[in-house]
């Protein structure tokens, strides 16, 4: 029941090398009440990241189990791989009051503006179309061109589908004003 939450629900969507993260955190450090819900995925961890801290790093099948227990407040496969946020903690962190951050993705935000309303809806987008392929270039991630050119046109199509469902856009052309 979400009428019973005194927190807030905010959804930072955007393309892949936008500054999603960058920003989400950001407004955590501006607000004391704020933070960034962790999601689950079924993705191999990098050597930076932290299992609990970055995401949640489950196998495959955990994350099956989890869907079909209904443990996910949405869910999608993003470039082969699973990601998902956790319901209860979501719910929990809400009840308490707290502005929740989720950065996900356009699929995931539809999703969850059904079930919360009164979610705010953020999507970043790049300044340019090359802007967005330079960022993506420079994050040294290790992605060969077909991967790079799969995010590119997963980009276009998300930032389409935001025009129709997103409350708020923000160009991320100086970091200080798109947070």
């Amino acid at each position: 029941m979400t009428e019973n939450l005194s927190g807030k629900l905010v959804i930072i969507s955007g393309p892949s090398g936008v500054g999603k993260s960058t920003i989400a955190r950001r407004i955590c450090e501006m607000f004391k009440n704020a933070h960034l819900s962790i999601s689950a995925t079924t993705r191999a961890k990098s050597n930076k990241e932290i299992d609990g801290e970055d995401y949640y790093f489950i196998s495959k099948e955990q994350f099956e189990e989890r869907i079909e227990k209904e443990l996910f407040l949405e869910h999608a496969e993003v470039f082969g791989n699973m990601y998902g946020t956790p319901k209860d903690k979501v719910d929990q962190a809400l009840e308490q009051g707290q502005i929740v951050i989720l950065e996900i993705d356009v699929q995931g935000g539809r999703q969850v503006k059904e079930i919360y309303p009164d979610a705010i809806m953020i999507f970043i987008v790049p300044p340019t179309p090359k802007d967005l392929a330079n960022r993506m270039n420079n994050r040294g991630r290790g992605e060969d061109e077909k991967a790079a050119k799969e995010r590119l046109e997963t980009a276009s199509q998300e930032i389409a589908a935001a025009w129709r469902y997103y409350d708020n856009m923000v160009i991320n052309d100086d970091l200080e004003q798109a947070v």
